[in-house]
């Protein structure tokens, strides 16, 4: 008899808490955790900042702010991640969120409000960016499904208590400390990033040469992007006051972002092109039909059925427990990306069709509760699929670029459906009744988007 030899072992993929990448896998997930505590927190302290700062006609444009802000930083982000390395942009981009929450909470008016959730989008933006390059250059192509599942269960403690916790803090505080709180994490934060940033990441190829590796056209192209949709959504919200200047600022915001766009992301995307190009596409449509409504539950529950506070984010709080088990799910079993993709959209056109019925009289705004689990696995499961499908058939010297872009389209698809959801609930009014309206119509074309999205699935593949 003799030995068994090495290659007789099966193969183990590396474990992201196992020695080699369990500083890295830390690190990650203390920074998503302190950025989830933020999510959660500003969707439900909303309608007391709006009700204090008079703002409730910037409802959605302060949602709208962060993620053009975010876009803006994405483009910026990929090159710096591609040229320089993650470890750099993902520090700068914790700081600038957290000045941003600083800046929320000392807020005197909404001007500076929408200010702050300005510097809290660069700041978000470029640390997303920074992370995806940090798991796609770090860890294994075997491991990143569970790095991404990790990714989103850091979520679950935020989720179960962030919005339960703002609410409180809100009603006994002030909406201010629900900014305020987070702060003083970022000391120890950063301290433990330290070794998880020096982490070594993998060998890659020589920087791209193609067009989207050219930084001042890039930037000039998110600037064009990030500036015609911030113009495109001031346009739509001004068009039933003033019809022909919103017109034109709506018009002009879709030239720019259209130019913008077609330099931003994978060539044949905006045709939805076989393969990359609609998978980066796909982020777009999960992006705008899953935030589109969940932006305003607690603003239609606390209106039409007077929820508290606490009680209008609990809907949040299921959303995002969906969310990871949907991420975890997915890391556990094999399954071909469009079809996994295509049930994600499903979900949530199925979720937000039965979220629309909590607003309706003689019906319980808690199925809100139920449904939201169910939109949340979608997002889990699938918008998770996407970003994996899409490192995946990423070249390594273009994979700052692609999750730039990816970001690109998540962004941009949450700040446009959130904008248009807050100007169609300025349009149609504000009283409970017609705040009810406006929840159904903005959850009908967001559930419209998400069965597109179902439909465009198979050309992911």
């Amino acid at each position: 008899m003799t030995a068994p030899k090495a290659l007789d072992t099966p193969y183990q993929p590396p474990r992201i808490f196992g020695p080699r990448y369990r500083t890295a896998t830390l690190g990650i997930l203390l920074v998503v955790t302190l950025v989830a505590f933020e999510g959660m927190s500003v969707g439900v302290a909303m309608p007391a900042i709006a009700d204090e700062l008079d703002a409730l006609d910037l409802y959605g444009i302060s949602f709208s702010a962060f993620l053009i802000a975010s876009l803006f930083a994405n483009v910026v982000a990929g090159l710096w991640s591609d040229r320089r390395g993650y470890p750099l942009p993902f520090v700068t981009g914790v700081v600038l969120f957290v000045i941003g929450m600083a800046l929320a909470g000392a807020s005197s008016s909404a001007t500076m409000f929408l200010v702050a959730r300005v510097v809290q989008g660069l700041g978000a933006g470029v640390t997303i960016v920074a992370l995806y390059v940090m798991i796609a250059r770090v860890y294994p192509v075997e491991s990143r499904p569970k790095a991404f599942a990790a990714l989103s269960a850091a979520w679950v403690v935020p989720a179960m208590v962030g919005p339960a916790v703002a609410g409180f803090v809100a009603e006994n505080w002030g909406w201010r400390f629900v900014f305020y709180g987070i702060i003083p994490l970022v000391v120890p934060a950063l301290v433990m990033l330290v070794p998880a940033l020096r982490q070594p990441s993998s060998p890659g190829e020589a920087p791209s040469r193609g067009p989207r590796s050219r930084p001042v056209a890039m930037t000039l192209a998110a600037t064009a992007a990030a500036a015609g949709a911030g113009v495109l959504l001031h346009g739509v919200d001004r068009l039933h006051l003033h019809p022909v200047t919103g017109a034109l600022e709506t018009a002009a915001g879709l030239a720019s972002l259209a130019y913008g766009l077609f330099r931003l992301l994978p060539p044949r995307a905006l045709r939805f092109g076989r393969g990359l190009p609609t998978t980066v596409m796909m982020r777009g449509f999960f992006s705008a039909s899953f935030f589109g409504v969940n932006s305003f539950i607690p603003l239609a529950l606390q209106e039409v059925k007077g929820f508290d506070l606490s009680s209008a984010g609990i809907a949040l709080t299921t959303g995002a427990l969906g969310w990871s088990t949907g991420s975890y799910l997915q890391s556990r079993k094999e399954g071909q990306a469009h079809l996994r993709i295509r049930l994600g959209t499903a979900c949530i056109a199925v979720a937000i069709l039965l979220c629309l019925l909590a607003v309706l009289p003689g019906m319980s705004g808690w199925i809100a509760v139920p449904a939201w689990i169910i939109a949340g696995f979608g997002m889990g499961f699938g918008m998770t699929t996407v970003s994996i499908t899409a490192l995946k058939q990423s070249p390594v010297n273009e994979q700052g670029a692609n999750s730039a872009s990816l970001s690109v389209t998540d962004m941009l698809g949450s700040a446009l459906s959130v904008g248009v959801g807050g100007a169609l609930v300025n349009v149609i009014g504000h009283s409970s009744t017609e705040i009810a309206t406006g929840f159904v119509v903005i959850s009908i074309l967001m559930a419209a988007i998400a069965l597109s999205g179902t439909v465009l699935a198979g050309r992911t593949r």
